[in-house]
């Protein structure tokens, strides 16, 4: 490949901006000092490079850093730099030396820089605490991954570029230091600090070099073969116990799983105050949010219990699948995500079989994945990457879930046992190295002896999936199945629909599962001994929707309360018959016929489909007239009432893992409904953790009753919860606060919900939490976005465009509405911004909103007929 050199020192390696294949990095010495005064930090790296091509320039990344020196030492003998070159739009800095280093030979680039100590929870950052004493502490922690080494140190910051690292943090005696790889020596220097040495690290990619300076605490088990320990700010280090434990056992199940040791010598996990995402995975130093990593069974429930265990096992998983072998460029990052999320679910259904957590990967990350790629804005699984600002917008439901719903396919196609074979095999092949999807797919075709790159490059390298539409023939002896293209908005053009997909097309009829059966074609005819009993996509494994004639979704329904449906089949076929009533494939009538009859549905995921479903139509018409939101609300009520009744709300030590989830689920939806029961128990519960007993509600209640309290109470309850979020109990309970304090109808309230954002008692990592409490009702939903667009310039400061938060923000203010008028609105308002950095979740909220405003004018007239003729229109 010809690589073009330009003006911002750059190469470009097809789309890619790259820097310059000059030089490559090998090893790195880093020494870093942080200022908890200045909010600073001084710097000094030496880099041993590989010389490729004879020439005088070096080009790193760099990113807010102040470089003081920088020299290259050719041969033993040392050259200042006679140029230092900064380019902030492709954030690279350029060294230009007086003298040449030959191709074949190595030097050693010297820098010595200050950088900032930001609070932007990027690079090398800053993060305060209250202590126990009330005053406010710092630590020093970092965010490498995508792209802001750069702002840590000057470097070779791409995932390809990998190399070695020595590196030693200077601190107070006082702090622990922290880094990837374990500490080998520690000396104090002559101002009285410490230095602390760490043993080289394996070739890893800048994106998980990681280290911690603070005032920390940890526990620590003793279960495995190398120190396994959870740090956390001190007073909360014993929250660590439950995510210490599992970690020792989950690297254990890895080991054996992969066949191949965890190469590092210990694992560390840290519980940082301020964090953008909810993990990283840093080889052998994962960070954490708080509330992700540390769990205290007498204050949180169960749902916060099995998010812990899944994140923790998902930064695990990457120990291996992302850390040992690499994505060579960021357009393989589902790789590492999408196999990372699979694994997760993997083990937690190893560790623990009684939560069914494969029964709520159908309606948690199948669903994800549909919901995002059913939008023209959505993108590839592997998605062409070129510049720093458009990585971040990726790590998304598509990377993510609809990835690891890949993997899950192949698992299913291959079987489980071979799939893991071949993961093997890729794992030791790539050890230490970079690799692209297609090194996997040969993995697996190696082991299984089938050509699985053609069967799963359609679904990695197009946006979007099928639906595939059902036809029965009238001599009931074969249906015909014929797949089109999937979209939210129903508006399917003809060059959109061109890809045609290999479904595995998982049929079950009374004599089981026929598993072979693929569809390769745009259409085919399927025979059967009779068409009494059928369904397509058996637990749903494929990443597909299918739509039935309503008289065959009616039997089906009906063969759902008969027993012969799974639970993931009755899940499913809410979940399809929602999104396809949404778009137009069928009607909203349909669904909502199909859920009315289902009372006496007993599992929890499918309850939690059903739930989500009614919820949708209730947020899509969200304005329209008041007696049909009411109408709605009723039906809701009236279907979960009963069943919130029957299990009940209290919490004996016999109530399994999935049954509080259940419990917690039906009474919250029947009292946002307006059960009155339920309310009655919520305001009861409430008064007395009021009063002072803060034990009062169950933690799995707790959200359900600060929400069904406010939405019912007035200024005294918000001000409860308010005091809650101020003085909580745990991190958990702080953001249940957070997130239900915009339950209310109320102006002034919501005014007051507002100001909390940005008053300074909300960290910037959660000012999405109470915005979706907002978006619950109509008048937040227009509060927030009004409030948006007067603070916007304050709320880009507080979130640069570079981080994906900004993004998140957007959607939540923007994707509640359901009117044209609104749509107008949000595009002038953003015509007159720079969107660089959340362009593509702006265009999928405004295509959400969109399709909604479709949904609602094409089944207005009949959902108002339908819940008039049920009797739930008074």
């Amino acid at each position: 490949m010809l690589d073009i050199a330009t003006s911002g020192g750059y190469s470009a390696s097809g789309a890619r901006e790259i820097l310059p294949q000059n030089v490559k990095p090998l090893q790195y010495d880093l020494t870093l000092e942080p200022d908890f005064e200045k909010f600073i930090f001084e710097g000094t790296v030496s880099i041993l490079l590989d010389v490729f091509e004879t020439s005088n320039e070096v080009t790193l990344n760099s990113l807010e850093i102040e470089v003081h020196s920088a020299s290259v030492d050719i041969a033993g003998t040392k050259y200042e730099a006679t140029s230092t070159e900064f380019n902030e739009a492709v954030q690279t800095v350029k060294f230009t030396f007086d003298k040449d280093f030959e191709c074949g030979t190595q030097v050693v680039l010297s820098v010595t820089f200050t950088g900032l100590l930001n609070d932007k929870m990027a690079g090398f950052y800053r993060s305060s605490y209250t202590a126990e004493d009330g005053s406010t502490k710092y630590l020093a922690t970092t965010q490498m991954e995508p792209t802001d080494c750069r702002r840590a140190f000057p470097c070779f910051d791409e995932p390809g570029l990998k190399a070695t690292f020595d590196i030693t943090l200077i601190a107070d005696k006082e702090l622990t230091c922290l880094s990837n790889m374990n500490a080998t020596g520690e000396r104090i220097l002559e101002s009285g600090k410490k230095a602390v040495s760490f043993a080289r690290t394996p070739l890893v990619s800048t994106y998980l070099i990681a280290f911690i300076v603070g005032d920390l605490r940890y526990v620590e088990t003793n279960w495995f073969r190398i120190p396994v320990r959870v740090y956390a700010t001190p007073g909360l280090e014993n929250q660590g116990h439950f995510s210490c434990e599992l970690a020792a056992k989950t690297i254990k199940f890895f080991e054996e799983t992969f066949d191949m040791p965890y190469p590092l010598p210990k694992m560390d996990m840290v519980a940082i105050p301020d964090f953008s995402a909810g993990a990283m995975e840093n080889w052998g130093l994962i960070t954490y949010r708080v509330v992700d990593l540390l769990f205290d069974d007498e204050t949180s429930g169960a749902a916060t219990k099995q998010r812990v265990a899944e994140v923790v096992q998902h930064e695990l998983a990457h120990q291996w699948f992302g850390n040992l072998v690499t994505m060579d460029w960021w357009e393989g990052l589902w790789l590492n995500e999408g196999f990372a999320t699979w694994m997760s679910w993997f083990s937690c259904n190893e560790f623990y079989p009684d939560w069914k957590v494969w029964e709520s990967y159908v309606t948690d990350n199948l669903q994800a994945a549909l919901r995002l790629d059913g939008l023209r804005s959505s993108h590839p699984i592997e998605v062409p990457v070129k510049r720093a600002d458009e990585i971040n917008q990726i790590f998304d439901a598509i990377s993510y879930s609809k990835g690891s719903c890949v993997l899950r396919m192949v698992s299913k196609f291959l079987g489980e046992d071979v799939f893991i074979e071949g993961v093997r095999k890729y794992l030791k092949r790539h050890k230490y190295g970079n690799t692209q999807t297609g090194d996997l797919w040969t993995a697996l075709s190696e082991v299984s002896g089938k050509d699985v790159s053609s069967l799963m490059n359609a679904w990695t390298k197009n946006v979007g999936y099928p639906v595939i539409t059902v036809t029965e023939t009238a001599d009931g002896k074969s249906i015909t199945v014929r797949q089109n293209r999937f979209l939210t908005s129903g508006d399917v053009k003809p060059e959109e629909d061109e890809t045609l997909y290999p479904v595995s097309l998982g049929l079950r009829t009374k004599d089981g599962v026929n598993e072979e059966l693929m569809l390769t074609t745009r259409e085919a005819n399927i025979s059967l001994d009779s068409t009494e009993f059928f369904k397509l996509n058996a637990d749903h494994s494929g990443i597909y929707r299918t739509s039935y004639s309503p008289e065959r979704l009616a039997k089906l329904g009906a063969n759902a309360q008969d027993g012969l449906l799974s639970v993931e089949d009755r899940a499913g076929l809410v979940a399809d018959t929602g999104a396809l009533a949404a778009s137009g494939f069928a009607s909203t009538v349909g669904l909502l016929s199909l859920v009315a009859g289902w009372k006496n549905e007993t599992e929890f995921v499918v309850w939690d489909e059903i739930t989500s479903r009614i919820g949708a139509i209730r947020s899509a018409w969200l304005f329209e007239e008041q007696e049909v939101q009411d109408a709605l609300k009723k039906l809701q009520r009236e279907l979960i009432a009963p069943k919130a009744s029957s299990l009940g709300w209290s919490f004996g030590t016999d109530v399994g893992h999935v049954e509080q989830q259940f419990k917690a689920l039906m009474f919250g939806s029947a009292g946002l409904a307006g059960d009155e029961a339920v309310i009655a128990a919520a305001k009861d519960l409430f008064g007395r953790f009021a009063a002072g007993d803060k034990k009062a509600i169950h933690p799995n209640l707790k959200a359900s009753v600060f929400a069904i309290s406010l939405q019912n109470g007035g200024e005294a309850e918000w001000e409860v919860i308010h005091q809650t979020y101020l003085n909580p109990i745990n991190t958990d309970e702080k953001n249940t606060a957070l997130r239900n304090i915009g339950r209310t109808k109320d102006p002034k309230l919501i005014q007051k919900t507002l100001d909390l954002i940005l008053g300074g008692s909300v960290r910037p990592q959660d000012v999405y939490l109470p915005m979706g409490g907002l978006r619950s009702t109509k008048e937040g939903t227009i509060a927030l976005w009004e409030w948006v667009k007067i603070h916007w310039d304050e709320i880009e400061k507080l979130l640069p465009p570079g981080l994906s938060m900004l993004s998140s923000v957007v959607s939540l203010s923007t994707s509640g509405f359901a009117s044209e008028g609104h749509v107008k609105d949000i595009e002038e308002f953003f015509s007159k911004k720079n969107t660089k950095g959340y362009d593509k979740g702006l265009a999928q909220s405004l295509e959400s909103v969109r399709s909604k405003i479709q949904w609602v004018e094409r089944d207005r007239a009949a959902i108002k007929g339908w819940l008039n003729e049920s009797g739930y229109l008074s």
